[in-house]
């Protein structure tokens, strides 16, 4: 009897497509303090109830004065006050200026600000060496931001750089998506902790601690449930544990067509379970499902190849697109830097390619040596992965879509 045609291979564009279809945002939000929200994704809009800066002041360390009186370089002016830095000075009387610092309002009727460098003190006076212009090195009222103005969208992953900004305006907490809960175990009577003994046949689990990193850098809880025995009823209680506390649950290995192994038939029993093959390299088997939750609802669930490099990879290509979008932040994958290749690969293969490089000193990408799914080495030493379209060789001094670690990893 002839076996059944195998469905065709999904594009990683269909499988991202079919995953966040299914996946809604988790939909509860958490106040927190400013200080803690780094690596939080934003749930409300920040808008400023303020100007940056709330005032005019000076960009500068010098001299603030009137343009006016300043027809010519060398005019000296007599001092008629000092405003540093969270002082307010008196209006400038005209014919004078105001010793003022880096950050201070500009008093009322001063129109420019000379550095300290194109200037030389006198005692009570200041003469001046350059003619200013009007606005020279003065930071304008709301030239940063204005009253009202959207400074963070919602979605927004809140980096340092976003924390500085919503303090700017005030903000003294931020409403934030709660973090996704993610549950992740192993199976395999293979697997072996490290700091234990290795048996014959045993390998030590190098993929329970990459994806708990993973988990944790992408800013998730990470409820870690071991490894679990190769047995139905054992696997099926490990996914009942699982989905009570979780939103997602993780597992590696176990998931080729074919294979032997007590993962698949727990999901299913447990609540839906999907078997893709996807046209990605490394990384073609990928299960997902949902499993039941005995109070109703369920748990999500992706299942990853088991080799180290397939593992890690399809987590960045699949599991993080569903982590962001459990938390209402964009999903998609990052836009690519286009680099030039410092390597040749002239045997492409059919499906889409994910090569493990590094930017060298010259602006170009290296290439690791082994590009095997078991050389976790080459996710070390490289910085990122070239997406390389199927069938498509590259040659040295080519252009290629460069994904940065650092960028996968946000």
């Amino acid at each position: 009897m002839a076996e059944p045609a195998r469905a065709p291979l999904l594009t990683l564009d269909e499988a991202l497509a079919r995953l966040l279809a299914a996946v809604r945002p988790l939909g509860e939000v958490e106040q927190v303090s400013t200080f803690d929200a780094r690596g939080r994704v934003l749930a409300e809009a920040v808008r400023s109830a303020l100007d940056v800066p709330p005032q005019d002041n000076s960009a500068m360390d010098g001299y603030a004065l009137r343009v006016a009186d300043v027809s010519a370089a060398g005019a000296v002016l007599p001092l008629s006050q000092r405003i540093a830095a969270g002082h307010v000075g008196a209006p400038l009387q005209a014919g004078t200026a105001a010793r003022i610092f880096t950050g201070a309002q500009i008093p009322p009727g001063a129109d420019a600000v000379v550095m300290q460098e194109q200037c030389e003190a006198l005692g009570g006076s200041v003469r001046i060496d350059v003619v200013p212009t009007p606005g020279q090195s003065i930071r304008r009222r709301g030239e940063d931001v204005t009253d009202g103005a959207e400074v963070l969208a919602r979605g927004t992953l809140l980096t340092p750089q976003a924390l500085g900004m919503a303090a700017s305006v005030g903000a003294a907490t931020l409403a934030v998506a709660r973090r996704p809960r993610v549950a992740l175990f192993s199976t395999g009577d293979e697997l072996a902790m490290p700091g234990e003994t290795l048996k014959p046949g045993a390998i030590y689990n190098s993929n329970r601690y990459t994806l708990r990193a993973l988990i944790e850098a992408l800013g998730c809880e990470c409820r870690d449930l071991g490894i679990v025995p190769d047995d139905l009823a054992a696997t099926r209680e490990a996914l009942r544990r699982a989905a009570a506390a979780s939103d997602l649950i993780v597992t590696s290995g176990g998931v080729s067509v074919g294979e032997e192994d007590h993962l698949r038939p727990a999901v299913q029993a447990e609540g839906r379970l999907d078997l893709w093959q996807i046209a990605v390299k490394p990384g073609k088997p990928l299960a997902f499902g949902e499993v039941r939750r005995e109070g109703g609802g369920q748990a999500w669930f992706i299942g990853l190849p088991g080799n180290p490099v397939s593992s890690f990879v399809t987590f960045l290509l699949t599991v993080r697109p569903v982590l962001r979008a459990l938390q209402g932040a964009p999903a998609g994958l990052p836009a690519p830097m286009r680099l030039r290749a410092d390597f040749d690969w002239p045997k492409p293969d059919k499906r889409r390619e994910f090569l493990r490089v590094r930017r060298n000193e010259a602006g170009g990408l290296d290439l690791f040596p082994n590009q095997g799914s078991g050389v976790l080495t080459s996710v070390v030493w490289g910085d990122g992965l070239v997406d390389n379209p199927s069938g498509q060789a590259i040659a040295r001094g080519d252009t290629v879509a460069f994904l940065p670690f650092a960028e996968l990893l946000s």
